[in-house]
This record gives C-alpha cells, structure tokens and sequence, in this order.
C-alpha cells in the first residue's frame, strides 16, 4: 500500500530542507525523498566549502527561527565589498553602514548549513524523511502524483497532491517530465579553496574582474585562522583547469598572487581545491499540474554575484507563501490555477538575478577597448552615484522584485 502525503519534496538538500523548514506545522503531511544523508562534522574542517547568504537569506532564516541556531555555529559578516576590475582604474565599493544595516550578507559553511537544516528536518514531525532512496519515476494524474522509488533494493511508491523538484542541476523529475532548459556553457571552470591572508581581512569581501574571469574573496573564519581566512572562488579558462589543480601549493599562491594582487594582502596558505564547470540554466516551464519546480532544479548561474543558493531560497520563501494562502482558502494545492501564481512571481527575479549574473560575466570578460573604458567608467559611476549604488546594493543583498513575508521576516 502506497503512503499518500499532501506533499512529496524531491531532494533534501539544502534547498529542499529550508522548504521542510517552511512548510512545518502548517497541518501538511509531507515526505522528503533524498539520496544521501546530511553528515554534519563535529569540529570545522580547513578545507569546508562555503556558501554567501544574502541579507534577504538572514532574513527568511530569521523568520523560520533558524538564525540564531547557525549564527551560533559561526558565519562571518560582509560588512564591505571591493569590486574591481584587473588592470583598470574602475572600482566601487559597496558599504552595509549605506543601508543601515550590520552586514551585507554572510559567509557560512555549508556543513553549517546542512546541520542546521538536516536536524529541524528530522526533528519536523510533519515530515517523512525517505533517505537513503533514489526516486525512479513520477507519474502525474488528475488529483494525484505517484512518486516511485527505490530504498534498501525495494521498489516503493508514496502519493502526493503536489511534488516540489529540489533534486538539484541534473534534476530527474525535470527531465522524466519532459521540461526543456534554456543553457550556455561558458567554457569557464570555477577553483574553490579556502585561503590565508597576512593580514585580517575587517570582514570586507572582494570581487576583482579578470580577462580570463571574475575572481572572488569572501572573508571566513577558523579556529586557526580567525580574522584572515578567505574563500576563494577563482574562474579560469576551461583548458586552464587541470594546470592550475596540478600546481603546488607555492607556485598556485604565486599564480594566484599574480592574478589578484595585492589589495587583501599576500597569501601564504592555500586549502585544497575543487574544480567546478561553470554554466548558466533555465528551466522553459517551473510549474505544471501537481508539480513545482525550486533551487538549481530551476536555475544555475555563474558564482560571480553568489546568488545560487539565496535565489533557491526566495524560490523556498515565495512558494511556501503560495501553498500556506491556498490552504487558508482551502484550495487544491496542486492545481495549476494556484502553482501559477508561484511561477509568474518568481519569473522577474529569475530573469533579473541571472540576466545581471551573465551579462557581469560576459562584460567583465570582454577585451573590446570600448567595452573595457564603458565597464570601468560604469564602476566609477557606481562608485559615485548614491541612487546607482543603493540599487546594486540591494540587488546583493537579495532585495529583488516582490518580497515574501519570509524575506520580509515575517513568519507564514
């Protein structure tokens, strides 16, 4: 016999746990159907990935109730961005004092994250958490959705009135669903480590374009290193990548020292570096009948602006927002009638978050001499111009189109 639940979440990772988070006790029965198990170390590691929340993030996890539980653990503040571009005299800075706020945005780890989110999952009584399982096949009808999976060798199935896709980039519930994407390689490979500075870094992160990339720091913290540890986001050329992974730790801080320069300080110690091919994807259609789609499912982008994960969690915000309404007035939650609300809301903040992520990327790659001099004097401007900088300011810090009442922090 199948279980029925009112919703079935494919993909428990971040993305799918705020939405757990969202949707607790809120009288829905929802099942959570996830491949592999959060693993939350007990002490940081050196070389743990991170992850920048926008202010707007702080916000909804403050109306979740969850900041507090991973402020505790550790984020680090963005107090100041540094934006430049390599070679050229164009700058801007960005400053939370300008917004009257205490930070931009923060730096957390993801193990942070994932601890935080993993246990208010398991400990949400409103929720099945099916892991591991492996989803096989959905089959949508009239009133229902059919979610078929396979756990411990055993093919099971479970009912729902509506299926939320979080099952990340390659999502299946995408492709068995025969959704198209709009999609670019940039033939760019983004090098993630953690880095050590000779100097504290004040909490201010730097964003440097570069001819062959954007490179980014954001300060984070260590027990061993407190005050001047970065995460570095380096983009090169996709022909470039197995050099730079092979080089040794002196001669990849003398590359990178080159590259970067000066301004945050010489780097002395560098983590161990990952390597991530860079591309940017749209989903043709988010919602069908019984079916929502949310987070990298819907959407990658490049990491130059950091807005993956907090577009994925508006994503979060605004369609538990959409399903809470339509159980006040007692309708059909997975009606296409309701899911359409979800997907023309979210459609501007979509366009203008990955619109302004590519067309940075594209411009700041440009080596046009009239594109270079119109780059650079666009970030004086920027740098110049009050009504210019509280825009773009407010674009970093997750203020886009609609707010939720969660990006507002106001609990649903």
């Amino acid at each position: 016999m199948s279980k029925s639940y009112d919703i079935a979440i494919i993909g428990g990772g971040l993305v799918g746990a705020s939405l757990v988070a969202a949707l607790r006790g809120q009288g829905l029965h929802i099942a959570v159907i996830e491949a592999t198990a959060f693993h939350a170390k007990d002490s940081p590691s050196f070389d743990a990935r991170t992850v920048a929340l926008s202010y707007g993030s702080k916000m909804i996890f403050s109306a979740l109730g969850l900041w507090e539980a991973i402020a505790n653990e550790g984020v680090t503040p963005i107090e100041r961005i540094h934006i430049s571009d390599r070679k050229h005299s164009g700058l801007a800075r960005l400053d939370c004092r300008d917004q009257k706020v205490e930070a931009l945005g923060y730096v957390a780890d993801i193990r942070i994250l994932g601890k935080v989110l993993g246990q208010n999952m398991l400990d949400c009584k409103d929720a099945d958490y099916v892991c591991p399982a492996s989803l096989t096949s959905v089959d949508f009808r009239a009133d229902t959705a059919v979610v078929n999976y396979e756990q411990d060798g055993k093919e099971q199935s479970l009912t729902a009135r509506l299926v939320i896709a979080a099952d990340g980039g390659q999502s299946l519930v995408r492709q068995q669903s025969g959704i198209g994407t709009w999609q670019s390689q940039y033939g760019q490979t983004a090098v993630i480590a953690n880095v050590v500075m000779d100097k504290p870094h004040h909490n201010l992160a730097y964003e440097r374009f570069t001819d062959t990339g954007p490179m980014a720091l954001l300060p984070t913290t260590h027990p061993d290193h407190p005050d001047n540890m970065y995460a570095l986001v380096w983009t090169v050329a996709d022909d470039k990548r197995e050099e730079i992974l092979s080089l040794d730790e002196d001669a990849f801080i003398e590359r990178l020292q080159s590259r970067f320069g000066i301004r945050a300080g010489q780097f002395i110690k560098v983590g161990p570096r990952h390597a991530y091919p860079l591309s940017v994807m749209l989903a043709r259609e988010h919602v069908r009948p019984r079916l929502a789609i949310i987070g990298n499912a819907a959407h990658t982008m490049h990491p130059v602006a950091g807005q993956g994960f907090n577009l994925g969690l508006r994503d979060v915000a605004s369609l538990s927002q959409i399903i809470v309404d339509a159980l006040k007035q007692k309708q059909d939650i997975g009606s296409i009638s309701i899911l359409k609300g979800y997907a023309t809301w979210r459609r501007k903040d979509h366009l203008q978050t990955m619109g302004f992520t590519d067309g940075l990327v594209r411009l700041f790659s440009s080596r046009l001499l009239p594109v270079i001099a119109a780059r650079n004097l666009g970030l004086l401007a920027m740098d110049v111009m009050p009504p210019v900088k509280q825009a773009i300011t407010r674009h970093a810090m997750g203020y886009v189109g609609k707010l939720s009442r969660l990006a507002r922090g106001i609990p649903l």
